[in-house]
């Protein structure tokens, strides 16, 4: 799988790019790096879930050929704002359709409803720049599947995986990586006990000192559920096995990930914290887009640290390499479990301890049943919401 990371068909010096989840914090950054290219991108599609004046606002200054709105409600208003002549689908089906229509597929949905446009832009033998770490998390058998097909790739777009992704492109043989080391900033609450953190607030939750994300994801950096997930994610793109990844607190930020070698050398990636170097690295790949984001300014003092995550205060690290460990529908049920526990904790309904509780809880009750379609996936993302539903009203406020 290591090999498998290939190089995007072609590196055109003009691709058409479409944006799935434009109006979020990856789709806004990732027209930043389109107004940056100097008509290297041209964006073809355009694809949010609810935010109809954004969208709009947008389609008006890119003029795309096609507009999707998931909500199918907010299509007609859609259609009154953009463009005449610009095709508005709505819908799921809608959001699909745009991933299949550009060189260049930007995922940035939030959570596992991304896995159909991670489909859809495989499966039509996509360049897949993907942000949506649920998607291939959750449905890992289906989606290494629609990978095997002729011209479909994925570049990850997460700073992480995609500092491991340069770093492994540079080793010429994959039996010379020792591990992969993937870097966490700690979050608002590292250092704290969990006598501390028994009656933190939605507020302190979103503090994250380094990154500045949505909501969901700024809570799972609080957890460091969201390194569990990229513990799974190195391991579904990389092919590296859970033994050979771990986790290292760097509060800075500057690193974003290692690779460990077998003679003892490590190479890691180095820059300021700015989400539109690994977004435009994914869309112009193996080619290095001419705009620097996030460079160092190597003349001032600087400090980097790294420590071990307490996993006894941040428990979903643990559940996180449980699950991917055990394979199959697990990783679906992680992901459905924390995705309902943190909605339930951003509404003020259970306390931020409980998140990692519900998901052990949701966990225990993995039934097992095997993952070879995307309708078992979903099966398994349902039966997983029912019982953390049920876990989340057990522990409400």
């Amino acid at each position: 799988m290591l090999a498998s990371m290939g190089t995007l068909q072609g590196a055109p010096d003009h691709a058409t790019v479409s944006l799935v989840g434009s109006t979020g914090s990856i789709g806004t950054q990732a027209i930043d790096v389109v107004r940056a290219s100097n008509g290297r991108f041209e964006v073809v599609a355009l694809a949010a879930q609810s935010s109809v004046d954004l969208l709009a606002e947008q389609a008006r200054e890119l003029r795309p050929a096609l507009v999707a709105i998931g909500d199918r409600a907010l299509a007609q208003k859609v259609s009154e704002l953009v463009p005449s002549g610009t095709e508005v689908l709505a819908g799921p089906e809608g959001l699909a359709e745009a991933a299949r229509v550009a060189d260049v597929v930007v995922n940035g949905v939030v959570g596992f409803a991304g896995l159909p446009v991670t489909l859809a832009a495989l499966e039509s033998g996509r360049r897949l720049a993907l942000a949506n770490k649920e998607s291939l998390i959750a449905g890992a058998p289906i989606v290494q599947a629609a990978r095997a097909t002729p011209g479909a790739e994925i570049v990850p777009v997460d700073s992480e995986h995609c500092a491991l992704h340069q770093c492994l492109h540079s080793i010429a043989r994959p039996s010379d990586v020792a591990r992969l080391l993937v870097t966490a900033s700690g979050g608002p609450f590292r250092g704290r006990s969990l006598a501390e953190l028994g009656e933190v607030t939605r507020d302190d939750a979103l503090a994250h000192p380094t990154w500045k994300m949505g909501p969901k994801i700024t809570i799972d950096s609080s957890t460091l559920m969201n390194k569990g997930l990229e513990v799974i994610e190195a391991h579904e793109l990389f092919g590296i096995d859970y033994d050979r990844i771990d986790v290292v607190v760097h509060p800075q930020s500057i690193v974003h990930s290692m690779v460990e070698l077998v003679d003892g050398a490590t190479l890691a990636q180095l820059s300021v914290p700015d989400m539109r170097l690994p977004i435009g690295y994914a869309m112009g790949y193996p080619e290095r887009l001419g705009v620097p984001f996030g460079p160092i300014d190597w003349s001032k003092p600087m400090e980097l640290t790294f420590e071990s995550p307490d996993l006894t205060v941040f428990g979903c690290v643990e559940l996180a390499y449980r699950a991917g460990r055990a394979g199959g529908g697990a990783p679906a049920w992680l992901n459905a479990a924390n995705e309902v526990a943190v909605a339930a904790f951003l509404a003020d309904r259970i306390a931020w301890l409980s998140i990692a509780e519900v998901v052990a809880e949701t966990l225990d009750a993995y039934d097992g049943a095997p993952i070879g379609s995307l309708e078992a996936v979903l099966a398994a993302d349902r039966a997983a919401r029912v019982r953390a539903t049920a876990a989340v009203e057990r522990r409400m406020r």
